[in-house]
């Protein structure tokens, strides 16, 4: 395995990761102000954060740079994907386009790049 693909592997780990802060963030706004899951499940958000900032910019030094940022976009498809798994929110055909739109977009960013 190249060390170009090791690196777009642990950046997409790293997305995947840092969209379970999103997660974190609704949980935490699904419990009472201060309460103890609360300020469990903001903790969770700030050490996700905090790990994403380390691990960020170790893959920055590693890729290119506008090749990772446009790669951050499919935060959005993860994002849909820990709706339906962890809210059971549904997921309706113009989420399904945008997800798509975002693939294709960083897959022509990614392409410009090589």
């Amino acid at each position: 395995m190249s060390n170009k693909l090791k690196y777009y592997i642990a950046l997409h780990v790293e997305l995947l990761l840092f969209s379970l802060g999103g997660v974190c963030t609704k949980l935490a706004g699904q419990n009472k102000f201060l309460s103890f899951w609360f300020i469990f499940f903001y903790g969770l958000v700030i050490l996700n954060l905090g790990v994403y900032a380390i691990v960020w910019q170790q893959i920055i030094k590693k890729l290119p740079l506008n090749t990772a940022y446009s790669n951050k976009a499919i935060t959005i498809v993860w994002g849909i994907l820990w709706g339906l798994v962890f809210f059971r929110e549904q997921i309706k055909w113009n989420m399904l386009l945008g997800a798509a739109i975002v693939i294709l977009g960083v897959i022509v960013v990614v392409r410009a790049d090589e």
